[in-house]
């Protein structure tokens, strides 16, 4: 790969290349952290109406947060590929780690849920800029490893916020979660400054327009032109329905799960059992595909095999141990097919369309993100998400299996596609 030096990049960020997967791990984790944060305080504040909430406001709250996260990603990635992954990746942690912290202080219900926006729009640049990042240090043929090992990080930052939560809300009350998170990011920055080089491959690229005898800049439409526009459409629609199926499992597996007879307890379980499930298969699903060399083979298989899972759901089991490793391989495939999503994503755009195309695959998904929990939320309401709640879901998996399907195995990113 060629060694290219930046002006953006501080003299000492020749570091090891633990350095640089490490510290996307540790931004993905602060993601994980902030996206849930609010899930982990809205009990407290659903029952002592804290700023004016109600069970409505809160809503609103999330939503709102979502949205965010949505605009954060299509807009950031002609920034990311414009100014840098190092620069972008700076400045969204910034920002939502300014606004989480400043949440813990908000003086009113308009201005929490204003901030939550804004820690929304951060969130949304975050992730694809550092999956592209990391994508792009990644050892030759171990792409899909890299993104699938750094997307963990955002399990164990969710992991993270229910533990903190049970030992910071009782005690310091529910504002405690947002300064620590806020602090926890600003934190981070001296050391991402410090020990964060510039992406080599995004260097590279900028090198090469620069020395290239007719040299161009691409246009971000590119990514809807020729060739790339069945591709992206095809992302589009599959991390779409893999947002819908992660979303919508983790908010209301336990209550489906009550619906079928589950206690309370059991249904708490086996979210957690769930998201175990997704840990394991954020570290095999990787190796698999990077082994295979069949990135495309293994999303499908991965989706497709989610599918059958989760229409197996809908099947009353009597023994326990059963139906927790039934979450539990379910959760395997479901999570990491939606990750291998953005995998794929990375090697099949140039350097200079990478983080454009990753942002918007990771954008509309978020409508997925936002879509899942209020159509099972609807099923919950009408008394019938189980078992139709997992025939829903089962479907959303066959969908993103089928509209991956028109994309050529054998498309290869090069510079002047």
């Amino acid at each position: 790969m060629l060694k290219v030096t930046s002006t953006d990049t501080p003299p000492n960020s020749s570091m090891p290349d633990v350095w640089p997967a490490m510290l996307c791990w540790i931004a993905v984790a602060l993601d994980g952290f902030d996206l849930v944060v609010l899930g982990a305080v809205i009990p407290t504040l659903s029952k002592t109406g804290d700023l004016g909430f109600t069970d409505a406001w809160l809503t609103t709250a999330s939503t709102l947060g979502l949205v965010g996260v949505g605009l954060g990603a299509v807009a950031t990635g002609p920034l990311t590929d414009r100014w840098g992954r190092r620069r972008t990746l700076l400045g969204s942690i910034a920002l939502f780690s300014a606004a989480t912290l400043a949440g813990g202080f908000a003086p009113t219900m308009t201005a929490f849920i204003i901030l939550r926006f804004v820690v929304g729009i951060g969130l949304g640049a975050c992730l694809p800029t550092s999956l592209a990042f990391i994508s792009e240090h990644a050892r030759e043929g171990k792409n899909a490893t890299a993104v699938t090992m750094a997307m963990t990080g955002n399990h164990a930052g969710a992991v993270l916020t229910a533990l903190l939560a049970l030992v910071l809300v009782p005690e310091l009350g529910w504002r405690s979660m947002f300064v620590v998170g806020g602090l926890l990011g600003t934190a981070l920055l001296p050391l991402l400054w410090a020990k964060l080089p510039e992406s080599e491959t995004y260097l590279a690229a900028g090198r090469q327009r620069e020395t290239s005898p007719a040299p161009a800049r691409r246009n971000r439409a590119d990514v809807v032109r020729g060739a790339n526009l069945v591709t992206s459409l095809a992302l589009w629609a599959a991390s779409f329905m893999g947002l819908l199926l992660v979303f919508g499992l983790n908010t209301w597996l336990p209550r489906i799960m009550g619906q079928a007879g589950y206690s309370i307890q059991a249904g708490t379980a086996l979210l957690l059992v769930l998201n175990i499930g997704a840990v394991i298969g954020l570290i095999v699903a990787g190796r698999v595909s990077d082994h295979t060399g069949q990135h495309k083979t293994t999303t499908l298989a991965w989706f497709a095999i989610a599918a059958a899972l989760l229409a197996l759901l809908s099947i009353r089991l009597q023994s326990q141990v059963l139906v927790f490793c039934a979450v539990l391989v379910t959760g395997i495939f479901v999570f990491s097919a939606q990750v291998l999503v953005y995998a794929w994503t990375t090697q099949l755009y140039p350097p200079d369309l990478r983080a454009t195309a990753l942002g918007l695959t990771a954008g509309i998904g978020r409508l997925g993100a936002i879509l899942g929990p209020f159509l099972l939320g609807t099923l919950v309401t009408a008394g019938i998400a189980y078992p139709w709640g997992f025939y829903a879901l089962a479907c959303a998996a066959a969908i993103a299996a089928l509209a991956l399907s028109p994309i050529s195995v054998h498309r290869k990113p090069t510079v002047h596609d």
